[in-house]
């Protein structure tokens, strides 16, 4: 009767140990060694947590930097016009008696747009500035002797003005800026073939005074401003010309145009005025041409509101788009160039927004050439009827001396 009592009350303790929740706990009589072990352990791994941890915030941090350095365009906050222009020299645009006749024969025709020299290619002012600094450099002129006047009768007929600033070749400043100009090795200035000296594109004082001419046109009631030659000279003769190191910072061509229109784009957009670019149309699709000048067709479309192209069929060198004289082919020398334009656009993968491409067509018979063809009405409305097939619906003529062919807008 014991044994079973006993049996029983050893069941009983062993069910009992059997329905507790706490695990068991094992009392090892651990060597002050492996209590040392243990101790750098944990330290080590609390150590590799917190490596681990500073990596990611470092990460994240790199990441969000890397967000802010992408540059984004700031948008305008008005109305875009399209425009369909001619080009007007400071004289012609200085000019009354010139002006009204330009104005009468604009009446009645699909021209809605003038480009007026403002910084013209000789490095002048058509007009009196309000700013010091400007007047200063004694580059302003009377040449438009009234630009609120001027400006007021261009609205009153209904057209959109573009204020054109000549950029990077500038003959005037290397008289009072020889600092700012491009030089040769020697120390010399440096002068193309035709005798202009340029801006040195790494110089940003010089970029301060051109944007600073550019501020003054929105100011003064221009709707858009537009930078030409935003280039580097690529006569013969450059390979004299040297950028210092220390001025260049490591960067090249395009980075350094890139830079300069990126800034004048953002002070711009703080006065609200659309901005533009005439480029060469031999940069679209071509590496090389682009290295040359320092013109990336792309990148620089994410900076402007509109990209001026100009494609003019004299331009191009027998050959081009499969044409034996692309001057004798209006239509399919335009054609081809909008179409060029349409594929670069289309290859960017950035997912950044582009300017509208508003190019600049042949108003000029280019009898310089050794075969060419004579430019009258017909040819350019071929141009502009390539431009309008291309998909395009903006366009701008460009005729140096302003005698253009009014039949060809009607």
């Amino acid at each position: 009767m014991k044994q079973k009592l006993a049996a029983l009350i050893l069941i009983s303790i062993l069910l009992a140990g059997c329905q507790q929740k706490q695990p068991l706990v094992y009392n090892i009589n651990k060597s002050p060694e492996l209590r040392e072990y243990e101790s750098e352990s944990e330290e080590e791994s609390r150590f590799q947590e917190s490596l681990a941890e500073a990596k990611s915030l470092a990460a994240q941090e790199s990441a969000e930097q890397e967000t802010e350095a992408v540059w984004q365009k700031k948008p305008l906050q008005r109305e875009a016009v399209k425009a369909r222009g001619i080009y007007l020299t400071a004289v012609t645009a200085g000019s009354d008696l010139r002006m009204a006749d330009i104005l009468s024969h604009m009446e009645g025709t699909s021209l809605n747009a003038v480009v007026v020299d403002v910084l013209s290619d000789d490095g002048k002012i058509s007009y009196r500035m309000d700013n010091p600094d400007i007047a200063a450099t004694g580059a302003t002129t009377d040449t438009i002797p009234d630009i609120h006047a001027f400006l007021d009768n261009l609205k009153a007929h209904q057209l959109y003005v573009i204020a054109r600033i000549v950029t990077f070749r500038d003959p005037y400043l290397e008289t009072v800026h020889p600092e700012w100009m491009v030089k040769t090795t020697d120390g010399a200035v440096f002068h193309d073939n035709s005798g202009n000296a340029w801006v040195d594109p790494y110089n940003r004082e010089a970029w301060n005074y051109k944007i600073s001419v550019a501020e003054q046109c929105a100011a003064d009631g221009f709707d858009e401003v537009q930078f030409d030659y935003v280039r580097f000279c690529t006569e013969a003769g450059t390979k004299a010309v040297v950028y210092p190191e220390e001025e260049t910072g490591g960067l090249g061509k395009t980075d350094i145009i890139t830079a300069f229109v990126q800034t004048a784009s953002d002070r711009l957009s703080e006065e609200n005025i659309f901005m533009s670019c005439d480029v060469f149309g031999t940069i679209i699709g071509s590496y090389v041409d682009q290295e040359s000048v320092g013109q990336e067709y792309v990148t620089m479309a994410q900076a402007v509101d509109y990209m001026s192209p100009m494609i003019y069929p004299s331009h191009y060198s027998n050959g081009n788009f499969g044409l034996d004289v692309p001057d004798t082919h209006p239509y399919e020398a335009i054609l081809a160039a909008c179409q060029s334009s349409l594929k670069a656009y289309s290859l960017d993968k950035s997912g950044f927004d582009k300017a509208i491409v508003r190019p600049w067509l042949q108003g000029f018979t280019a009898s310089y050439l050794s075969s060419y063809i004579s430019y009258g009405p017909e040819q350019i409305r071929q141009e502009i009827q390539a431009v309008y097939d291309a998909g395009y619906d903006e366009w701008l003529i460009w005729n140096a001396s302003n005698n253009y062919q009014w039949d060809a807008f009607r």
